[in-house]
């Protein structure tokens, strides 16, 4: 068990946390939240040893194993796969004195040893590595190469395998998913699950939190508070305790105000003064309930675009790749898109696939190998790289930036817009430089807002932002009137803001028939299907995979299917994808008509929820208010027909896409 108990530490002048009680059970996985600077990767140093509390005392058990991700990596000619293996560092020292032993010929200590090691699983952990190598993204040639070979972000990878790799009692991991794709993100989750330890997650992911996470350390205000389940019962949860909490706190008001006001009136006339006194006591002993402190939840809007070209963009037969001085080096074949207004694609595949090589191509940023490329008259293209926030000037500040890009714009009319980005004050006039990720990506997200674009490209783009800056910005590509093409390892803004997928993978682009839960089940039975343990060696030289004996294989009985000439092939191929572009057609406009009824349902149902709650408050129907009172029912009813008309209308546009077969 992980006991903190009226814990207070301070980094430099600022607390932390102070006086912060929560206890942890073995064995469950925790999802530690809270906003960024409140002190979350300090908590982390603590359960490493690396700080010391300024009071209270940090209690787990002495003899618990800690595993964490290292945030360094040494530039090593040292392979991958056994970089990754050093993370198990009883199994390294076991191998270290065996080798001593066998160079002193002691058979009794090698005897020992063999056992030991057998104990560590030593037979089988390359094959292990690999699984966990292959899990996260590395080919088999990767593995063999040195770990100085590797960029930055795919050495953080090497350093989560290292973590993964140790056996550990407490796995502490400090948003693992920062430097991973959708696939190994997927990966993780899984491993994660089987986890049998105790674990504690940072993470703006709210999808990994859901899948992994039954428990949710809130750090807020300077305490710790627990909250059983994942991330999206604690959201459910932290509302009902706010809504109640300001209740309560509504109510104290009205009750001092209340007694206050007799003692102002009373306290100086001798009939009423022992009535004055006793309400005097009564206000002093009354417990001051704290105000609420929930953050305000940062928001903001895509500007509607000025018009919107259709088709958008189209691209033919477009090999798309970079040109070298060694020469062209295609990384896509046979692109054909034909990228119509309000479209909302999310692009799939692994890193490296192809998918930011994709968005520069139809960004303009890269010109076509091979093929047609032509973009509407009209088109405004906001694009967010990958590497978005690093080519921004670090030594300007965000005004500089907006009016780079607005020249003749009054500087007054450009600090409001940034102010709505949360860029206050002298904030917004001061370098960007000392900025959080969080802060520079809100920038150029700003930037990007400002020009008013009709297609979005964005690659990426959740990577610096927090859990309430994500949360902002799908609600605002939700309600994007233009097109949308979208990379992002964010399960929850894939599923909120996109309508299709495309998946980049083997050198083309192919549209991927299902949902991000087809597309995880397709993962785990192809790319990263778990492969069966290796059989261990017969005791030897440990680190080698044991020699596993093929299965027999058994072969399905073969069904005889009529051949067909070439021709009548092509002929089937073409009727069916008549029919399919038939179906298509017929059913896009009814699909779009169902999602705008959704919108209007939601925005309708969301006021009725407000209009209810205002008639439910019995401080309504005072004397004075009578005339809101008739105004809050007139639109109550309003609301309610106008539902009726909606839903109606719904379910019959649902029953045509029942005729058509969906």
């Amino acid at each position: 068990m992980i006991r903190l108990t009226a814990l207070t530490l301070i980094r430099g002048a600022k607390p932390l946390l102070e006086a912060a009680d929560l206890s942890l059970n073995p064995g469950e996985k925790i999802g530690l939240i809270g906003a960024n600077g409140s002190g979350k990767s300090s908590l982390f140093a603590l359960l490493r040893n690396e700080l010391q509390p300024d009071a209270g005392d940090a209690f787990f058990p002495a003899s618990w194993r800690v595993a964490h991700v290292a945030q360094e990596t040494p530039a090593l000619d040292r392979p991958a796969l056994d970089y990754a293996i050093d993370g198990d560092s009883h199994l390294r020292r076991l191998e270290a004195e065996l080798e001593d032993a066998e160079a002193r010929h002691d058979g009794h200590r090698i005897g020992d040893l063999h056992a030991a090691l057998a104990d560590a699983d030593a037979y089988t952990v390359r094959s292990r590595g690999e699984q966990l190598l292959t899990g996260l993204g590395f080919s088999h040639e990767q593995m063999n190469l040195p770990v100085s070979s590797f960029s930055g972000g795919w050495r953080m990878r090497l350093n989560l395998a290292q973590a993964l790799m140790c056996p550990s009692d407490l796995l502490l991991l400090d948003e693992p998913t920062n430097h991973l794709d959708l696939d190994a993100i997927l990966w993780v989750e899984d491993w994660l699950k089987r986890y049998p330890g105790t674990l504690i997650i940072i993470s703006h992911d709210r999808d990994f939190l859901d899948g992994v996470v039954n428990v949710i350390a809130h750090l807020d205000e300077r305490k710790l508070k627990r909250y059983g389940g994942n991330y999206s019962q604690f959201e459910k949860q932290r509302a009902i305790n706010l809504a109640l909490s300001q209740s309560a706190m509504v109510k104290q008001t009205r009750e001092r105000d209340h007694l206050q006001s007799f003692i102002d009136r009373f306290k100086a006339k001798a009939s009423k003064a022992k009535q004055a006194q006793s309400r005097m006591k009564m206000l002093a002993k009354m417990e001051e309930l704290a105000p609420i402190h929930a953050a305000a939840a940062f928001q903001f809007e895509f500007r509607e675009p000025d018009r919107a070209p259709n088709p958008l963009l189209v691209l033919e037969d477009v090999v798309a790749g970079y040109r070298t001085e060694e020469g062209d080096k295609p990384i896509l074949d046979n692109i054909n898109i034909n990228l119509q207004a309000g479209q909302r694609i999310g692009l799939l595949g692994v890193n490296g696939a192809g998918k930011s090589t994709f968005i520069k191509t139809i960004a303009g940023e890269l010109a076509p190998l091979t093929g047609d490329a032509h973009w509407g008259k009209g088109l405004v293209i906001g694009y967010f790289a990958q590497h978005q926030v690093e080519m921004l000037r670090h030594d300007q500040s965000p005004l500089w930036h907006l009016a780079k890009i607005a020249p003749n714009v009054r500087e007054q009319e450009l600090r409001n817009f940034l102010g709505g980005f949360n860029f206050p004050g002298t904030m917004v006039s001061s370098p960007i430089a000392p900025f959080s990720g969080g802060e520079k990506a809100r920038l150029a997200l700003a930037l990007i807002v400002w020009q008013k674009p009709n297609l979005l490209l964005l690659d990426e783009p959740t990577n610096h932002l927090d859990l309430e800056t994500r949360e902002a910005l799908t609600v605002a590509l939700a309600q994007f009137e233009g097109t949308l093409v979208l990379v992002s390892h964010d399960r929850h803004l894939l599923r909120a803001t996109t309508e299709e997928f495309l998946i980049v993978a083997d050198g083309s682009l192919k549209p991927f028939d299902g949902d991000l839960d087809d597309y995880r089940d397709w993962l785990f039975k192809t790319k990263l299907a778990i492969a069966k343990p290796a059989k261990p060696a017969k005791p030897g030289k440990p680190g080698k995979a044991a020699k596993v004996e093929p299965e027999p294989v058994i072969q399905a009985p073969i069904v005889s299917e009529p051949v067909l000439s070439n021709a009548e092939r092509k002929e089937q191929k073409r009727q069916e994808a008549e029919t399919r572009q038939r179906m298509s057609a017929q059913k896009k406009p009814i699909e779009t008509r169902i999602k705008r009824l959704e919108e209007k349902m939601a925005k309708a149902n969301a006021r009725k929820a407000e209009i209810d709650a205002l008639l439910a408050d019995p401080a309504i129907y005072a004397e004075d208010r009578k005339e809101a009172v008739k105004i809050h029912l007139f639109e109550q009813a309003t609301l309610s027909r106008e539902l009726e008309q909606l839903e109606s209308e719904w379910l019959e546009q649902q029953a045509e896409l029942e005729v058509l077969g969906v």
